[in-house]
C-alpha cells in the first residue's frame, strides 16, 4: 500500500514537473506589455526648440557683392541709420457745435471789362469810300451845312469815326448847337428826323416853325453808364437832344415834369422816333436819361429796336 502510494506519488511529482516547464516556458515566450499605451501621432502638434544662431546657415555672398569688386554707387543701396518713422497723425478735434462765421468784407466796386467791338478796328483808307461819298450828297441836297473832321481813334479805349462831320445845320432853316461831330449815317438820320418828323410837329402843336435844335452829346470816347460795352457816343452813332427853340422864341426843354401842351409834343416825338433810330431813351427810362433823348443807330440783331 505504502508502495503503491509512493509510485503514485512519483507519477503526480513528475507530470507536475512537467506542467511546470511548461507553464515557464510559456512564460518566458509571451511579450513584456507597456505600463501605458503610446499616445496616436495624428493631430498632435510637435514642439521644437528654435535653432540657435550658429545653426543658421550662412549665405554665400553674390558674385557682385564679392570683396575686391567694385560696385557703383547708384547700384549700391545704402540702409538708413536709423528706420523711418511713420509720420504722426494730427490729433483729431471735435469740430464745434456751430462754426463760426468769417467777418464779412465790404464789396469793393469793380470796374467792368469793356467788351471789344469790331467798329473799334475802323480806320479811314486813302480814300473816302464811295458811300460815305453818298451820304454826303444826300446832306447837302438837304440843305444841311457840316464840315469834315478828321479820324477819330483810340486804340486804348476803342473809340473810332473814321470820317467824322461836324453838324451845323439839321436843314436850310434849323440849327444845331452847339457843334455835333457824328458819323455820316446819324447825321442823314437826324436831319430826316428833322424834316420829316419834328418841324410839322411844331408847326401842328404850336404855329411856328423849328428854329434849332439843342444837343446834349454827340461823340464821347466812354463806354456806356456802368460799363460792359462802348458807348454809341464812342462811335459818333448817337444823338442826345436836350430842347428845341421855335421860330416865335418858345423853348421846349425834356424833362420829368414838362408842361401839358409841350409834353404832347415831347411824347410824340419820342414815339415816332422808335423807327428811323434803333435805341430810343428819356425821361423815365433811367435817371441818366431824365433831362434828354437818347437817339441812336446801334446795330441790331434783325434790325430790331430798343424803345423805353
Amino acid at each position: 500500500m505504502a508502495a503503491l502510494t509512493f509510485s503514485k506519488m512519483r507519477r503526480l511529482g513528475l507530470v507536475a514537473a512537467a506542467i511546470s516547464l511548461t507553464v515557464v516556458s510559456t512564460w518566458a515566450k509571451s511579450p513584456s506589455l507597456p505600463q501605458t499605451a503610446p499616445v496616436p501621432e495624428f493631430n498632435r502638434k510637435t514642439t521644437s526648440s528654435p535653432p540657435s544662431l550658429a545653426d543658421v546657415p550662412v549665405p554665400e555672398p553674390r558674385p557682385a557683392d564679392a570683396p575686391g569688386t567694385d560696385r557703383p554707387k547708384a547700384e549700391r543701396p545704402e540702409s538708413p541709420a536709423t528706420a523711418p518713422m511713420p509720420p504722426e497723425k494730427p490729433a483729431q478735434t471735435e469740430p464745434p457745435a456751430t462754426a463760426p462765421k468769417p467777418p464779412e468784407k465790404p464789396e469793393e466796386p469793380q470796374a467792368k471789362k469793356i467788351l471789344p467791338d469790331p467798329r473799334s478796328a475802323s480806320i479811314p483808307a486813302k480814300e473816302m469810300p464811295e458811300e460815305e461819298l453818298a451820304c454826303r450828297r444826300r446832306l447837302k441836297s438837304m440843305g444841311v451845312d457840316f464840315e469834315e473832321r478828321k479820324a477819330e481813334h483810340d486804340a486804348q479805349i476803342g473809340c473810332s469815326i473814321p470820317y467824322p462831320i461836324a453838324l451845323k445845320t439839321l436843314g436850310k432853316s434849323v440849327d444845331i448847337g452847339p457843334g455835333a461831330e457824328l458819323n455820316c449815317q446819324m447825321a442823314e438820320a437826324a436831319a430826316r428826323f428833322t424834316a420829316n418828323v419834328i418841324q410839322p410837329a411844331a408847326k401842328a402843336d404850336f404855329g411856328a416853325e423849328l428854329k434849332s435844335v439843342t444837343q446834349a452829346s454827340t461823340f464821347v470816347c466812354r463806354p456806356r453808364n456802368g460799363g460792359g460795352k462802348l458807348s454809341e457816343h464812342a462811335f459818333g452813332n448817337a444823338l442826345d437832344i436836350a430842347g428845341f427853340t421855335l421860330s416865335d422864341g418858345r423853348k421846349i426843354d425834356v424833362g420829368p415834369a414838362p408842361p401839358e401842351k409841350d409834353a404832347k409834343f415831347l411824347n410824340a416825338l419820342r414815339e415816332a422816333a422808335c423807327g428811323p433810330f434803333k435805341t430810343v431813351l428819356g425821361p423815365g427810362s433811367d435817371s441818366d436819361h431824365s433831362l434828354h433823348f437818347h437817339l441812336d443807330l446801334e446795330p441790331r440783331r434783325n434790325g430790331g429796336t430798343f424803345c423805353q
